[in-house]
Parts: structure tokens; C-alpha cells; sequence
């Protein structure tokens, strides 16, 4: 297998960077929205999942302590 040049690699690069396709800024900022969207329901989600674990808990505790 043949070495690369440091400078062949710059050249590899360069050209490798060229053929990439950016985003729009619209399509950044729709995602961006999408991604604090998605967080805001997992959050909620999560939250009602702990608030009925610490439920459950606390009435298994308090069922223990009782007898």
C-alpha cells in the first residue's frame, strides 16, 4: 500500500470537503427545533414515569412500616 504525503492528504481532504452538502440555515434551525421538541416531551415523559415510581414506593414503604 502506497503512503500518502502529508500535502496529498491536504489535497484529499480539500477536495473530499467540496463534494459535502450543508444544510440550509432553515433546515439547521428546524432541526434545532425538532431536537428541543423531542427533549421537552422525553423530559415530561420521564417525569410522570418517576412521580409514579416514587408513588409506588412510598405506598410499598408505608405498607411495610405499618406492619
Amino acid at each position: 500500500m502506497a503512503k500518502t504525503t502529508p500535502i496529498e492528504f491536504i489535497r484529499q481532504v480539500q477536495a473530499e470537503t467540496k463534494k459535502v452538502v450543508w444544510p440550509t440555515g432553515r433546515e439547521t434551525v428546524m432541526t434545532g427545533v425538532m431536537v428541543v421538541i423531542m427533549t421537552t416531551l422525553l423530559a415530561i415523559f420521564f417525569f410522570g414515569v418517576d412521580k409514579m415510581f416514587h408513588g409506588i414506593v412510598t405506598l410499598l414503604l408505608s405498607l411495610a412500616t405499618k406492619g
